[in-house]
Order: structure tokens, then sequence, then C-alpha cells
């Protein structure tokens, strides 16, 4: 029987646009490409996403590939990305059908340390984050789904068993790590109303 549910961040709860951010502050669109590609390169965020590497890190690394006059605009679309997620269609009513239905709602996200300690200035994502009893951010922990320990983690915090919970994903790397664990899962496939549907019939 599931009690709880726990739900990825990025491309699940939010839409992760790194061409929509960048254009918020680079106004020349022949440009965007570049910027964005530097700003959002995996080369950083993967890193980021264990904790590897700073803030102040990336964006000096990024300086040197970015062109000196826009430099100021590219940063700030790094400073500024919490500020331009935006939930997906459909996912708030999901989250609170999920609130109404099970014991446990939890998050558990690939994300940095940034997002960690600033998404609760941000009101709407203090909002959409508000129906939640836990929240794990691998920046902090250093660990990264799929590895088995943050799933561990996560549960022996929250004393959860795994037979009771329910993990939604986008990522099937991520999906087959839940699994070996003993974690029941669901493919997030980008239609909220769709899995919003699936846990008023299920649970």
């Amino acid at each position: 029987m599931i009690k709880n549910i726990i739900f990825d961040f990025g491309r699940v709860i939010v839409d992760f646009d790194e061409t929509k951010m960048t254009r918020v502050y680079i106004k020349d669109e022949a440009l965007v490409p570049l910027v964005r590609d530097v700003i959002f390169d995996r080369l950083y965020w993967d890193p980021l996403d264990i904790g590897g590497i700073t803030d102040e890190e990336l964006k000096a690394s990024a300086a040197e590939r970015l062109p000196k006059e826009i430099l100021p605009e590219a940063l700030a679309v790094y400073d500024h990305w919490i500020d331009h997620l935006d939930p997906l269609p459909g996912i708030e009513e999901a989250i609170l059908a999920a609130r109404a239905r099970v014991k446990g709602l939890y998050l558990l996200s690939n994300i940095s340390e940034k997002f960690a300690n600033e998404y609760e200035s941000n009101p709407v994502m203090k909002r959409v984050l508000s129906p939640f009893d836990g929240l794990v951010f691998s920046g902090p922990l250093r660990l990264i789904k799929p590895d088995a320990r943050i799933f561990h983690y996560l549960l022996d915090t929250y004393g959860l068993n795994a037979d009771e919970c329910l993990f939604i994903d986008d990522s099937p790397k991520n999906i087959a790590g839940a699994e070996a664990v003993g974690i029941h899962t669901y493919l997030f496939d980008g239609n909220a109303y769709k899995l919003k549907k699936y846990i008023e019939e299920n649970f």
C-alpha cells in the first residue's frame, strides 16, 4: 500500500526552459544560444548538483567563454535563474491531489546548493513546495540520483518504508535507481493532468 509520494523537481514540478531564462537578460537573439550553452553547460551543472563547484567558480569559468560586452547580463542569467522557473501546467493540482490522498509528500531533486539556500525567498517556489513534508536536495548532500545512497537517505531521514513509497521522475535512469531500492515508480511524461488522474484513481 502506497502511503507516501516522492516527486522529482526539474521537468516534473517546474519547466526548466534554459532558452527562455536566457532571453530575460540577453536581448540580442543572436547571442542567446551562446550564453545559454555556456551558462547552462552540464560541465558546470553536473558538479553543481553534487556540490562539486561553487557559484563563483562557475561564473569565473563562464566569464572566460563569454563576450565581455555582455558579461554582466550573461552572469545575471545564472544569478537569477531561480526567479524564472515556472510550474508545469496542472502540476500544483496534481501535488494537492497527492497531498489529500497519502500520508507523506516528499521531494527528491538533483539540484544545487544555490536552490536549496534561496528557494524560500521566491514566492512561487515557496508556494509550490509548501505542501511537502520533506525536501531532499542533492547539492548539500554531495549525493545525486540514481545513487542508491540518496534514496536511502530520504527513507532513513523520514522513517519511510520503500515499499510504501511512489517516486515520480522524468528520467528512466532515476526511475531504475528508485526501483533498485524497492520504491514503486511513475515515469513522468510531461503531462501533469495525466499524473493527477493517475493519483486520483489509484490512491
